[in-house]
């Protein structure tokens, strides 16, 4: 199982949107190394959501259902996206500010690249962060 972090302006799309639809594509990136980090989930993989723009928060866990397929946004094959699902929510925020202070993770991709959307994390960087959210990183809730 591979680790990642899927951004989204909560005023676009939201986790509380996310939840509602159950199951989403994750489509619309454009930028080439988000693309591949896009080609490389597979199904079962956990990715954080996170609320970038002003709320600047990892709100959640979702689960890749649907490998790589071409994005219905768009005629250009290059481009895909994935399917995901909400797991579960944070009980707790994870605000970019506790994410900056915080030692294990120092070397994350959100701060080393923060305009990439698709961003691969660590089983570490994905642990600690579940832990600073309370929640457990294993579940299968919505």
């Amino acid at each position: 199982m591979r680790y990642w972090l899927i951004k989204s302006e909560p005023e676009a799309y939201s986790w509380s949107d996310f939840q509602r639809d159950c199951i989403t594509s994750w489509d619309g990136v454009r930028n080439y190394q988000a693309r591949n980090n896009l080609r490389a989930m597979s199904v079962g993989d956990r990715a954080l959501f996170y609320h970038s723009g002003s709320e600047r928060a990892v709100v959640g866990i979702a689960e890749v259902v649907q490998t790589a397929y071409q994005d219905p946004t768009t005629n250009d094959p290059s481009w895909v996206c994935v399917d995901v699902r909400p797991l579960q929510q944070f009980k707790k925020p994870v605000r970019l500010k506790t994410i900056k202070a915080t030692p294990q993770l120092v070397r994350i991709g959100l701060l080393k690249q923060p305009r990439l959307s698709v961003v691969s994390l660590s089983e570490e960087e994905f642990k600690t962060l579940c832990e600073l959210g309370e929640s457990c990183s294993d579940s299968n809730n919505s």
